[in-house]
C-alpha cells in the first residue's frame, strides 16, 4: 500500500539576535539531526531574530542573511527534505518579512508576508513592506533566478504534498493566505511565526490553527521564536502546534532549547476528507506558480502492514483503541449527553410531527434497550405527554434470570405501562406450523432464534396499533454495520433512536447516565447493564445464566467498531485498517487481526441489504449507514477486492 505518512517538524534553534552566523550554524545542527523529517519548519525571522529592529536596516545584516540561505540551502543536498527558515530580504526599494523553501541543495521560492502588523506592541511597518501584490516575481540569491511572491505553492509530485507558506499575522486577519492556498491544492499549510506570550493567547492560537486546519482540511505546522528572543519588552514562548483536520497532533511551549516538536502528517486522511466534502472546490490554479521540491514520506514510499505499524510505533503516533469514544472522563460525559439530547430531540420531534405520544418499546435487560428507554425518557422531558409503554417478552429457557430482572426493574422506574408478554407459546405453534422442531436444533438453527426475534417486533407493531404507539426502535449501528440483527424482526421499528451508535458508546452512554441519575436503584440497574455480556439470549440458557455470547460468535464490538470508523470515516483501505489496528492494540497478534478484519469485511458487504431499508433515526456522528445520507451501496457488491488487499 501506499505510504502517506509524513513526518513535519517545527523547529526551535537557540538563538542570538542579529548574530547570522551562529544562528544559522544551529539551523544547519537541527536540519543534520532531523533527516527523516519530510518538512522542518522554523519561526519567523529565525536567521537573524524577530527582535532586531532597527538593525534590520542594516546592509550587513541583508547581506549576511542572504549568505546564510544559500550556505543552508547546499546543506540539504542529499536529503529528501524541505526546510523553511525566516529571514529578511531585500527587493527592490523595500524590505520584506520571508520565508525562504529551502530543498534539493537549493532555495527554490521566497514567500514574502502579505500582513504586516502595526499595532500595539508590534510595529514592522517601520521596517517591512507588505508582499500581499507581489506575484509573478523572481529575486537574484547568489547567481540564482528564484520565485519571489505570495502565489508560490511548493510540490512533490512523487508524494502528492503541496505546501503552502503563511508568516505569523498571516494567520491572524479574516481573508488568510492559508484559505486561498489549501483552496488552490495546498494541503499542508507552513506558519513561520514569532508570537509574544501574554495571558490568553496561547488558548487562542491554539484555537486559530485548530480550526484553520479543519476548515480548509489541511495539516498546520505552526513554529514562534523562543526566550531567546530580546526581552526589552516582550517574551516569546517558542509555541509550537501541529494540527490535521481540525485535531492538534502535538503542541509545546516554553521548552528546553534546541526543541523539535514533530508529529507524523495523514496526507490521505486529508485528501479524503476533500473528496468527500464536496462544497471544498479547489479554485483555480493558474494563479499560482508551483516550485518541485522534495518532502519525503517517512522511511519508505510504498509499505505493507508490518512496515506500517512500525513505522506507527517508532513514532508514537496516537491511536485510540476505541475512536468513537473520546479520552478523558469529562469529555465523555459530556459526549453521551449531547449525543442523549440529540435522540430525545429526534425522537420528540417525530412525536409532534405525528402526534402519536404513546411510544412502546421492548426492553430485554439488554444495553441497547436500556439506552433506547433513557432516550424515550429524556423525550419525555420535551415532550410531556409522551407515554412510555413498555413490553418485556421473555422466552423461557432462553432468557436468563439476569436480563429478566434487569428489565423489570428499569420498566417500574422508567416507565407509564408495563406488561409482560412470555413468547415461546406463540413461537412454538408458529415453528409447528412451520413443520420446524419446537427445539434449538444446535448451531446454525436460524429459523428457531429468528422467529422468536420476529415474534417480538410482531407483538410490538401490533401493540401500537392497539395503543395508538410509536414503535421505538432498540439497535445500533454495530449490529447493522455486521448485519447482527433479524431481518424485519428487530430490525424494524418506526423510528430508531440508537441506529447511528456504535455498541461501544452505547454502554458509555448507559454508564455515564447512572453517574448523574438521582435515584440509587436506576444507577445500579444501569451498571448492572452495563456489566452485562452482550447477548440476544436466542438460544437455550445453562441453568438460568446466559450461554450464547454475541462476540463470541462475530469478535468483539471494539475491534469490530475500529474497523468500522477507519473504513467509513477516512475510508481507509483493509490493510492499513489492520495496521492501524496493530497499533491501538499491540496486545493481540497479526493473524487474529486480519482474521476479526476478514470477517468484518465479509459481513459489511454481504449484510448491506439490511441497511439498504432501515426505518428512520437520528443521526449522531460523523459515521452513520443510513441508505437516505451517508452510505449507499449496492447490496450485491463484490467483497473480493477487499479481502484480497489483506493477503
Amino acid at each position: 500500500m501506499k505510504n502517506n505518512l509524513v513526518k513535519a517538524a517545527a523547529a526551535i534553534p537557540e538563538l542570538k539576535v542579529d548574530d547570522v552566523d551562529a544562528n544559522a550554524a544551529k539551523i544547519i545542527e537541527i536540519i543534520n539531526a532531523d533527516t527523516d523529517a519530510g518538512l522542518i519548519v522554523f519561526p519567523e525571522l529565525s536567521l537573524t531574530g524577530y527582535t532586531c529592529a532597527d538593525l534590520f536596516q542594516n546592509d550587513l545584516l541583508l547581506v549576511k542573511s542572504e549568505e546564510a540561505l544559500i550556505k543552508i540551502s547546499k546543506e540539504t543536498a542529499g536529503k529528501s527534505m524541505t526546510v523553511l527558515v525566516g529571514s529578511p530580504i531585500c527587493f527592490k526599494n523595500n524590505i520584506y518579512n520571508c520565508a525562504a523553501i529551502i530543498s534539493e541543495g537549493k532555495i527554490k521560492a521566497v514567500v514574502p508576508k502579505s500582513y504586516i502588523p502595526n499595532y500595539s506592541e508590534f510595529y514592522e511597518c517601520r521596517w517591512f513592506a507588505s508582499g500581499k501584490n507581489i506575484k509573478g516575481e523572481t529575486i537574484t540569491i547568489g547567481e540564482d533566478e528564484i520565485p519571489f511572491g505570495t502565489d508560490i505553492l511548493a510540490e512533490d509530485k512523487k508524494s502528492g504534498l503541496v505546501l503552502g507558506v503563511e508568516i505569523c499575522e498571516d494567520l491572524w486577519v479574516p481573508d488568510k493566505p492559508s484559505t486561498h492556498l489549501s483552496l488552490a491544492g495546498a494541503n499542508i499549510i507552513a506558519n513561520l511565526s514569532a508570537s509574544d506570550e501574554i495571558i490568553g493567547k496561547q488558548e487562542y492560537r491554539r484555537e486559530l490553527i485548530r480550526q484553520q486546519s479543519g476548515s480548509c482540511y489541511v495539516a498546520y505546522v505552526y513554529a514562534s521564536s523562543g526566550t531567546h528572543e530580546s526581552s526589552t519588552d516582550l517574551v516569546f514562548s517558542a509555541h509550537t502546534l501541529i494540527a490535521q483536520n481540525g485535531n492538534i497532533l502535538k503542541e509545546s511551549i516554553f521548552p528546553d532549547y534546541p526543541h523539535v516538536e514533530s508529529a507524523l502528517i495523514d496526507t490521505g486522511s486529508i485528501m479524503h476528507d476533500r473528496r468527500h466534502q464536496n462544497t471544498f472546490e479547489d479554485v483555480t490554479t493558474s494563479s499560482f506558480r508551483k516550485v518541485n521540491v522534495i518532502i519525503q514520506n517517512i522511511r519508505q514510499d510504498e509499505t505493507d502492514i508490518t512496515g506500517l505499524v512500525n513505522i506507527l510505533n517508532e513514532n508514537d503516533y496516537p491511536v485510540a483503541k476505541n475512536p468513537f469514544v473520546p479520552s478523558g472522563k469529562k469529555t465523555i460525559d459530556d459526549r453521551c449527553k449531547n449525543i442523549l439530547r440529540i435522540q430525545a430531540n429526534g425522537l420528540a420531534t417525530r412525536v409532534r410531527s405525528t402526534g402519536i405520544s404513546n411510544l412502546i418499546i421492548g426492553i430485554s435487560g439488554g444495553l441497547d434497550s436500556t439506552l433506547a428507554l433513557l432516550v424515550c425518557n429524556e423525550a419525555k422531558k420535551i415532550v410531556p405527554s409522551i407515554r412510555i409503554i413498555a413490553y418485556t417478552m421473555p422466552n423461557e429457557g432462553n432468557t436468563s434470570g439476569l436480563t429478566y430482572e434487569n428489565a423489570k426493574v428499569l420498566m417500574r422506574l422508567l416507565c407509564d405501562e408495563i406488561h409482560e408478554v412470555p413468547i415461546k407459546e406463540g413461537v412454538n405453534l408458529h415453528l409447528k406450523e412451520l413443520g420446524h422442531e419446537l427445539a434449538y436444533q444446535g448451531e446454525g438453527d436460524v429459523a428457531y432464534e429468528n422467529a422468536q426475534a420476529r415474534m417480538r417486533t410482531y407483538i410490538l407493531m401490533d401493540a401500537a396499533n392497539m395503543k395508538n404507539g410509536l414503535v421505538v426502535g432498540t439497535g445500533d449501528l454495530s449490529e447493522l454495520a455486521l448485519g447482527w440483527c433479524t431481518y424485519n424482526g428487530d430490525h424494524m421499528s418506526m423510528y430508531a433512536v440508537n441506529a447511528s451508535v456504535p455498541k461501544t458508546l452505547v454502554k458509555y452512554i448507559c454508564r455515564s447516565y447512572a453517574g448523574i441519575c438521582e435515584s440509587d436503584e436506576l444507577r445500579e440497574v444501569l451498571l448492572s447493564v452495563c456489566d452485562t455480556p452482550i447477548t440476544p439470549e436466542l438460544t437455550p440458557n445453562a441453568n438460568g445464566e446466559i450461554s450464547q455470547k454475541t462476540e463470541e460468535k462475530i469478535g468483539k464490538y471494539d475491534l469490530n467498531d475500529f474497523f468500522l470508523f477507519y473504513t467509513l470515516r477516512y475510508g481507509f483501505e483493509p490493510a492499513r485498517v489492520c495496521a492501524y489496528a496493530l497499533r491501538a492494540y499491540p496486545e493481540i497478534c497479526y493473524k487474529d487481526v486480519i482474521s476479526a478484519a476478514k470477517n468484518f469485511y465479509k459481513r459489511f458487504f454481504s449484510q448491506q441489504f439490511k441497511r439498504s431499508c432501515l426505518p428512520d433515526g437520528p443521526k449522531v456522528g460523523s459515521v452513520s449507514l443510513s441508505p437516505r445520507g451517508d452510505w449507499r451501496m449496492p447490496s450485491d457488491a463484490s467483497v473480493n477486492m477487499w479481502l484480497n488487499d489483506l493477503k
